[in-house]
């Protein structure tokens, strides 16, 4: 059973970084012996997709969603794109805006964004939740480097010279930008098919609109692979928690990423349920109750 949750009404803000425009809402008030929480997106996605969240969480924490450069309402500029970038923009989002150490929790990319913000700046986090993050490990990478097949090597020279002819990107950027496209690949990495909504698909369409959405498209796909998870995992001091939808057809089995987690971190905890790629937003009550229970 679908149980349906406020939406926030949280008002759009916007901060100055680096001369971009960067849009954020605020919800909840700071509490005594409580973090303040700051949420952060997967491709595509935006401070909407965490509607759900910010509207039960607020209650009893306070509450930041973020959009990273290139994506939302954020500016969509043209410039080079990495993980060490909106690494950064969270550092200084926390340290300017929020004032004081915050749990950062990320979607997909923004799970990568969250787990290297937190590794590399302790002073400035008090930990992270990741939600199916994004990111490879070493040893990924090296067997993928070592002996490369003559179909990988195809592959990969090619999409390099694809990715780099602009008006390719925008020809790909204009199929993944249909209605059509967003709603079919929402309801392949969602369990609950009730939460893809209409609404849904106008908050991931609208950014698409904006001057300069296209080129971010195409400059995000050319961006370097970021730091690997277990060089930042190494480096960890702070608590982790994971919160794997157990059915997301895009990263593989979560059980056996979990587990790699746990080999570089061993005071990771994780959780499975039973949800896609966006377990936040694909079974919105149970997260919540699991972020909360933790934050607790």
């Amino acid at each position: 059973m679908t149980i349906a949750l406020p939406l926030t009404t949280a008002p759009s803000q916007y901060w100055t970084w680096r001369n971009f425009k960067i849009h954020y809402v605020k919800a909840g008030e700071a509490k005594a012996n409580r973090p303040a929480l700051l949420l952060v997106h997967g491709f595509g996605a935006s401070t909407d997709h965490w509607k759900k969240n910010i509207a039960d969480l607020k209650e009893e924490f306070e509450v930041y969603a973020i959009d990273l450069l290139g994506f939302g309402r954020s500016q969509k500029a043209d410039t080079a794109y990495s993980g060490d970038l909106w690494c950064e923009q969270l550092r200084d989002f926390i340290q300017e805006v929020i004032g004081r150490p915050a749990v950062v929790a990320g979607n997909s990319i923004g799970g990568y964004a969250a787990l290297a913000t937190v590794a590399r700046y302790p002073d400035t986090t008090a930990g992270a939740v990741l939600l199916n993050p994004a990111g490879g490990f070493s040893e990924d990478y090296a067997k993928r480097d070592a002996n490369p097949t003559a179909w990988q090597k195809f592959t990969s020279a090619t999409m390099k010279t694809v990715l780099n002819q602009d008006w390719i990107g925008w020809l790909l950027f204009k199929r993944a930008q249909s209605k059509d496209t967003i709603r079919k690949t929402l309801l392949q990495v969602y369990v609950n098919k009730s939460e893809v909504t209409d609404e849904l698909i106008e908050d991931i369409y609208r950014p698409s609109l904006d001057e300069g959405a296209s080129k971010v498209f195409s400059l995000v796909f050319r961006s370097p692979k970021g730091q690997p998870m277990d060089a930042l995992l190494e480096t960890m001091e702070r608590p982790l928690y994971i919160i794997w939808g157990e059915k997301d057809p895009w990263i593989g089995d979560p059980v056996q990423r979990g587990q790699r987690f746990t080999k570089y971190y061993p005071s990771t905890v994780q959780k499975y349920i039973n949800a896609g790629h966006c377990p936040h937003d694909d079974a919105p009550v149970e997260v919540n109750q699991l972020i909360r229970e933790w934050l607790m």
